[in-house]
């Protein structure tokens, strides 16, 4: 196979290919490595490149595969998110702050993955500390859209986004606190999976906001989602908010039928705020679903619609401004000493030059949120909040399988367009967000295009109920493949 060729497999895919020996670990490594040597250039989706790591790892997966040792991923290279601890490899958040931090430790899903036999490409670009929508808030470069270099590729998981849909990846890992997963696969036409909270361990993964965080798949359909669900899913001991229970093979919930399954659409979700080539989109594909067999019926989430931005927004900002307290420039990562006099100002001057201007957004938000006089009157009224959300889905998946949404107001907006205004940024979010707050599984797949641009369907489901998401995603994937459409390559080449 040629290298374009190897490019183009999915995981699924090169596993078959794999087993059979008839193309080696190594040369697909390869044939990644001279892709994004080709490309990244432009995208800029990659923070670190681990070309030699990942030679050593390719050799040692083709001796397994020699030696009838294999694993789901046996073999395949992946992407790390660059907030998601690596031993050995650089894990910096796209921040000043961790520029250089190299983490003595692997996360949880990274151990997972080495026992695998996967292989590590490098670790991907993101919105700072993941806070952000656009993947601008990066402290070393934005991240272009592959299907348009002029727009961003969503955030904060803009990197891997990016990379899968440039075909520089096989398959990437992201994190989600407010669909930091699901938002930039919609904007780059991939799949992007937010699993139930608590079925990926976190054990590793950089903390923004340790209630609402949650480690998932992004890849280019949705058998890989599958797969790569299989591999990093599971309790750890080391993860006090993991549980405990037997994972099934999530492969085996991949169906074409949707006989019987009732699915709703929240009319709230389809209002003016959101685009009308989205709405379209969308709508054609809810009716691609009632040709599959499934039952559709309108509803209203009006608490969700009503208080989920708001309740986000209070405690995202909290919970990151307790969990970035940690850096202040004595236990590692950037300092800020040599030009200060005292520890204090140490203390002050290393946040003030390590962060930028998002988080130190989102932690003056927090502080304030959790202060004396006015921690009553926010954080415990946004608790409350959360509470009617989480309970207005449980009456909702009472009577439906699954919530069927856009995943994204729009498609994906020019590089600059809204990083000027925080509030117009924030509600890219909108329609993510809900699924963080009760911590239940949803997922965004490729449903069209709208202005000649990715657009994404959301399938929400209730807790651990993945198996239905991946039915209904992989009915509609089968049924009309726009996962196949890909960006113009030559025009990302330097």
């Amino acid at each position: 196979m040629s290298n374009s060729d190897l490019t183009e497999l999915t995981a699924s895919r090169a596993r078959v290919l794999l087993d059979k020996r008839e193309i080696s670990s190594v040369d697909l490594t390869k044939a990644l490595l001279n892709k994004i040597s080709d490309i990244d250039n432009s995208i800029k989706s990659f923070v670190t490149v681990t070309s030699d790591l990942a030679i050593k790892q390719a050799e040692k997966a083709d001796k397994r595969i020699k030696e009838n040792k294999i694993d789901g991923l046996t073999g395949i290279p992946v992407q790390i998110k660059d907030n998601i601890c690596t031993s050995g490899v650089k894990t910096t958040c796209s921040s000043k702050m961790l520029e250089n931090f190299v983490p003595p430790y692997n996360a949880t899903i990274v151990d997972k993955l080495y026992d695998s036999g996967a292989i590590l490409l490098g670790k991907g670009n993101l919105d700072e500390f993941a806070m952000g929508s656009s993947t601008e808030n990066s402290y070393f470069y934005p991240t272009k859209n592959p299907w348009d270099m002029m727009r961003v590729p969503g955030g904060s998981s803009g990197g891997p986004a990016a990379s899968v849909s440039s075909n520089q990846v096989i398959a990437s890992l992201g994190s989600d606190t407010g669909g930091s997963i699901r938002q930039p696969a919609s904007l780059c036409g991939v799949v992007g999976l937010k699993p139930t909270y608590g079925l990926v361990s976190r054990y590793g993964l950089i903390a923004f906001a340790s209630s609402l965080d949650q480690i998932g798949p992004i890849t280019k359909d949705v058998t890989d989602s599958a797969l790569l669900l299989n591999t990093i899913s599971g309790y750890d001991s080391k993860d006090a908010t993991s549980i405990n229970l037997k994972i099934p093979d999530y492969c085996k919930y991949l169906k074409e039928d949707l006989s019987g399954m009732k699915i709703a659409i929240p009319k709230d979700y389809f209002g003016d705020d959101i685009d009308s080539g989205v709405k379209k989109v969308v709508y054609e594909a809810i009716e691609v679903l009632k040709n599959l067999g499934a039952s559709i019926e309108e509803i209203s989430l009006s608490v969700m619609q009503q208080f989920a931005l708001a309740v986000y927004y209070i405690i995202a900002p909290s919970e990151a401004s307790a969990n970035l307290s940690r850096y202040d420039g004595v236990k590692y990562g950037f300092s800020d000493r040599l030009n200060s006099e005292d520890l204090m100002e140490t203390l002050y001057k290393t946040r003030q030059n390590g962060f930028g201007s998002e988080v130190k957004r989102r932690i003056m938000l927090g502080t304030y949120a959790l202060s004396s006089g006015y921690y009553d009157a926010y954080y415990l009224k946004a608790q409350e909040a959360k509470r009617m959300i989480k309970s207005e889905y449980e009456d909702t998946f009472k009577k439906y399988d699954a919530i069927i949404t856009p995943t994204s107001p729009t498609v994906a907006f020019k590089i600059g367009e809204k990083s000027s205004n925080p509030v117009q940024m924030y509600l890219n979010d909108v329609l993510t967000i809900p699924a963080n707050i009760a911590g239940i599984p949803a997922i965004s797949i490729p449903s069209g295009f709208s202005e000649g641009l990715p657009v994404g369907m959301q399938i929400i489901s209730s807790r651990l109920r993945e198996d239905t998401i991946f039915n209904i995603a992989y009915a509609y994937e089968r049924a009309t493949n726009w996962n196949k459409f890909k960006p113009n390559f030559d025009k990302l080449k330097v």
